[in-house]
């Protein structure tokens, strides 16, 4: 059962099933308004630049359309890029670019960033974190790399996997956040939550 710590109206500016099944865990009502921001960046942005500035461009395109429905409404953000070497990887285009992103990333570790933008509404008002976690992906076989794609999983997915599902077999251990590498890190957010004057945990 899910309830409303505060009288604002949360929304996320996400379709993922993923954010808001995390989103969800917080026992907060909100409301999801899917972004269709412009996601292209400088090749010069630092990965925290990436996810962050992206985080809040997605809470920002969907600012005026949240503000005609709610005018107490504070918005959420996400996004989530694989580091490796200085290389960001996405989501794959296809087949053939998970099954190649794979193939770089297995045997290697890599690192997920995910940058968290609070907006609120009506006054612009904008706070932006992000997480890093460390993963260390199993040495993998062409076959299971080519298993893996064909099950479908990848397809929407920052660096072609998904670590909640059959990606987490592809993962020998993590250092960090588990949350920030399925693409919310919950513990940042509920901070920054508190700071809009939404509690997650009410005395």
């Amino acid at each position: 059962m899910s309830r409303q710590s505060s009288r604002r109206t949360i929304v996320l500016a996400s379709a993922s099933p993923r954010r808001k099944e995390l989103m969800a865990s917080l026992q907060l009502e909100f409301e999801v308004l899917p972004s269709d921001a412009d996601e292209s960046v400088p090749s010069e942005w630092s990965p925290q630049q990436v996810v962050t500035e992206l985080a809040v461009r997605k809470a920002e395109a969907v600012r005026q359309q949240a503000l005609e429905r709610w005018q107490d409404a504070l918005i959420i953000g996400s996004d989530t890029i694989v580091v490796l070497d200085g290389r960001i990887f996405g989501k794959p285009v296809n087949e053939a670019d998970s099954a190649d992103m794979l193939k770089t990333l297995q045997g290697r570790t890599h690192h997920v960033y995910t940058g968290i933008a609070c907006v609120d509404a009506a006054t612009g008002h904008t706070r932006t974190e992000y997480s890093r976690t460390a993963v260390h992906m199993k040495s993998l076989t062409p076959e299971r790399i080519n298993a893996y794609v064909r099950s479908g999983e990848p397809a929407d997915k920052a660096g072609s996997y998904a670590i909640q599902g059959l990606g987490s077999t592809l993962v020998e251990r993590i250092e960090g956040c588990y949350f920030t590498v399925v693409g919310l890190p919950v513990p940042v957010l509920s901070d920054m939550l508190e700071e809009f004057g939404v509690s997650v945990l009410e005395a």
